[in-house]
């Protein structure tokens, strides 16, 4: 709400009390004092119709007083305190006039409607910002922390780093850890708006809030009871609703200077008239109607509580957004630069298929292989080890740097390396289709012939695909920016069905390369909010994905998926580019109400009643259509995974 044009002076609910006040409006003044108010004016009309009007004016006299009692404060103080012209001060000298012209019921009727229209803008935005410190309920009051061996239940809030946590099945974690011991799934959906559990263990990190589904997890605390993912989600998101976008600083670079505008205009149509006609009453009373007839007050409120919504709203399924900005830039993106690794990708390399010369098999290419790669520092070799269901000793192991690994295993000379190192021999036709799909192929020698091969990738992301395609019918063009080879990222694109690829590009190639881009067409580059921090801080916005309030993510980007899952992009385009186009239609309609209502007002047409009910049924208009933007309801699409799992037995001479 922009406080200078339409502050009220009541003072709303605070953030703690939002939920509490949401549930029980009987005990909110804020919505009590205009309802009364209201029935107030009512009763002067129903005593009026029967004809009893001494007391039909005292009832509008409390009607006038309750409701002026909600803005008269706030528009006293911002003309005296800040010097300003707010539209509370509009209404108070329009309600005055009235009464010295002895309108008393026009009066009640002003204070009565916008009273209430101003109450329920604040409880609109009180209800946009709940739903996100409801995230903080997700947080348990107390939790189990293990002292001296002994568990022993404390306040979650009292909770320091270090400490085992034990979190029993159909628990919430009360902070961010790491697991120690045990093994379970966790239901992250209400903070990350992922559907399917995720599997933890020993060395695992997890998230306060995320429920514990079987199993007892002991979990060391990295972060304290009141600093951790949660609090900094919605501190994040607090700010950004904070802050103003593009049509928010419209809509107040027009309402602004409007309001001591429509004073002016007002007293020239008083003035004017009076001396023309010389009717003095009815012109000052038309000069009234125009103080109400063009106040912003819609226009007022018209971005911010779209803003406030739809950012809460994102934050509730994984998406932190962190500025009004942001979100408006959001909703502008005609083409998405995408990180490959750790995006695209899962970034966890994976066996994808093992060829074997016969009299060998599968388990025992891996088993050889593993034995020596369990020394070594590759990244491709943790895949291979975590493939392998045994592991035999090796003894004299030596690496050579870009070539490979040799070693003894069971008394025979084993060497794990390249097809540049090592031969591919038979193998070569396999070993190049392989390599075309984007593999990473390890070629496994015993005494110095060829047994084996190991095929290696860093495997899309199951939904990447079908990501792809949903943005491509939304109107986004999709490229895949990666350090990799050319053969890797094309193979990969082409499954992903990115034909845009660009490959082997170093972190400064790919900031250059988005900001290219984005001279083009509105641009969000999305990656890891690290090593790609200077493509994200060039693109028309940075999405830092998988992070849980990450300030160094943050920093360098504008939006944040607290999740993993891909489905996220097209759900949250979606969603800003929707609550962009309300943002406009709600500006339209307070201009519109305004160009309308001022000729009215001026002839004569519409009295003071009338222009106050259409003036604050369409500010309430404004308010409901801003709240729709809250209103998101996330799609869950599965995609198989695509993996390489051709094995083939080929006859080899000894």
């Amino acid at each position: 709400m922009t406080a200078d044009c339409c502050a009220p002076g009541v003072t709303t609910p605070t953030d703690e009390t939002t939920d509490e006040v949401a549930s029980r409006w009987w005990r909110d003044s804020g919505i009590l004092i205009p309802l009364v108010s209201g029935i107030a004016f009512l009763t002067g009309l129903l005593l009026d119709w029967a004809s009893f009007h001494a007391v039909a004016l005292v009832a509008y006299w409390v009607g006038l007083l309750l409701g002026a009692y909600t803005f008269l404060p706030g528009a006293i103080g911002t003309l005296v305190v800040r010097r300003k012209v707010g539209i509370a001060l509009l209404m108070t000298i329009s309600a005055i006039g009235a009464v010295i012209l002895g309108h008393v019921q026009e009066a009640s009727a002003l204070a009565f409607l916008y009273s209430i229209a101003e109450a329920l803008e604040d409880r609109a935005m009180g209800r946009a910002r709940g739903s996100l410190r409801a995230l903080l309920k997700l947080v348990p009051d107390t939790a189990t922390v293990l002292l001296d061996t002994i568990p022993t239940e404390i306040p979650a809030r009292e909770l320091s780093v270090g400490q085992i946590l034990v979190v029993r099945a159909g628990e919430r974690i009360a902070t961010d850890g790491i697991v120690r011991t045990g093994q379970s799934r966790l239901d992250t959906s209400a903070i990350t708006g992922e559907s399917i559990p995720l599997e933890v263990g020993p060395g695992d990190a997890v998230s306060a809030g995320a429920i514990n589904s079987a199993g007892v997890l002991e979990i060391e605390t990295t972060a304290d009871g009141t600093e951790n993912s949660l609090t900094t989600i919605v501190t994040l998101v607090e700010q950004a609703q904070a802050e103003q976008g593009e049509r928010a600083r419209l809509a107040d670079r027009i309402a602004r200077p409007l309001v001591p505008g429509v004073m002016i205009l007002a007293a020239l149509v008083g003035i004017l008239g009076a001396l023309l006609t010389g009717d003095p009453e009815t012109w000052i009373t038309r000069a009234l109607v125009v103080l109400v007839a063009a106040s912003p007050c819609a226009l007022a409120i018209a971005v911010p509580v779209t803003v406030v919504s739809a950012i809460g709203a994102a934050s509730t399924f994984g998406v932190i957004v962190k500025s009004g900005a942001a979100f408006e830039q959001l909703g502008t993106v005609r083409h998405l630069a995408a990180d490959k690794t750790g995006t695209l990708t899962r970034n966890q390399p994976a066996v994808t298929g093992v060829l074997s010369r016969e009299g060998f098999t599968e388990d025992e290419i891996l088993a050889f292989a593993a034995a020596l790669e369990q020394y070594s520092t590759h990244p491709l070799a943790t895949a291979i080890t975590s493939a392998a269901e045994n592991r035999p000793i090796a003894v004299d192991v030596s690496e050579e740097v870009g070539r490979g690994v040799t070693g003894t295993v069971d008394g025979h000379r084993v060497a794990v390396g390249s097809p540049r190192w090592i031969r591919p021999g038979p193998f070569t036709a396999e070993v190049a289709a392989m390599e075309a799909a984007g593999h990473t192929v390890v070629l496994v020698t015993r005494e110095s012939t060829l047994i084996g091969a190991i095929g290696v990738r860093d495997e899309l992301r199951p939904e990447a695909p079908k990501v792809v395609e949903t943005l491509r019918r939304q109107g986004i063009s999709v490229s895949m920016l990666t350090g990799d080879n050319r053969r890797t990222a094309h193979a990969l694109g082409t499954i992903a069905g990115i034909s845009d690829v660009h490959a082997e590009l170093r972190p400064e190639d790919k900031a250059r390369l988005v900001a290219k881009l984005a001279t083009r067409t509105p641009t969000a580059m999305i990656g890891d909010g690290i090593n790609d921090a200077p493509a994200l801080a060039s693109a028309s916005v940075g999405i830092a994905m998988g992070v849980s309030g990450s300030d160094a993510a943050i920093e360098s980007a504008d939006v944040a998926f607290v999740g993993h899952d891909l489905h996220l992009l097209p759900h949250a385009l979606r969603h800003a580019r929707r609550g962009r186009m309300i943002m406009n239609q709600n500006i339209a309609l307070s201009l519109l109400i305004i160009i309308v209502l001022l000729p009215l007002a001026i002839t004569g047409v519409l009295g003071l009643a009338a222009v106050v009910l259409v003036h604050e049924l369409a500010e309430v208009i404004v308010i409901a259509n801003g709240l729709r933007a809250g209103l998101s309801r996330r799609k869950q699409v599965e995609q198989p995974t695509t993996h390489f799992t051709h094995s083939t037995k080929i006859p080899l001479s000894p």
